[in-house]
């Protein structure tokens, strides 16, 4: 059976909460898990005291030790739990936007430098001059 590495939301309406957890792929969201990683609290905390930017964050307590060892197992994370473990330095980004789209730009400048550019010398099936 497939393992997920999923969240499961706990707490009051609009006040989720979340528990980082690895169950079964076919049970239910709230079921009883195989083993919580940790936590995720999507609600901004107000800026730290010693922050310099003085940014709100988020709040996300995991065991990498534990993380590490069901992504290795074969559990899969779901894109939520991706970005998160992500964050943490578990696995690597699933999307780069920054880098696909240099990647694009600098495909479409080598397509173009491929592409032999059009003379005036060569004629074309049309424009032939028959001589009689």
């Amino acid at each position: 059976m497939v393992l997920r590495i999923r969240l499961a939301r706990f707490g009051k309406r609009h006040a989720p909460f979340y528990n980082i957890v690895v169950a079964h792929a076919r049970t239910a969201r709230n079921s009883k898990p195989l083993e919580v990683l940790g936590t995720y609290d999507p609600i901004p905390q107000p800026p730290r005291p010693g922050d310099s930017k003085g940014r709100p964050w988020k709040e996300i307590k995991l065991d990498s030790a534990r993380a590490r060892y069901w992504v290795g197992v074969g559990a899969q994370p779901s894109d939520t739990a991706w970005r998160l473990l992500s964050m943490v330095g578990i696995l690597e980004p699933k999307y780069r936007v920054r880098e696909v789209k240099q990647q694009v730009i600098k495909a479409d400048s080598a397509a173009k430098s491929l592409i032999p550019p059009k003379s005036s010398t060569t004629r074309s099936a049309s424009e032939e001059v028959v001589e009689a």
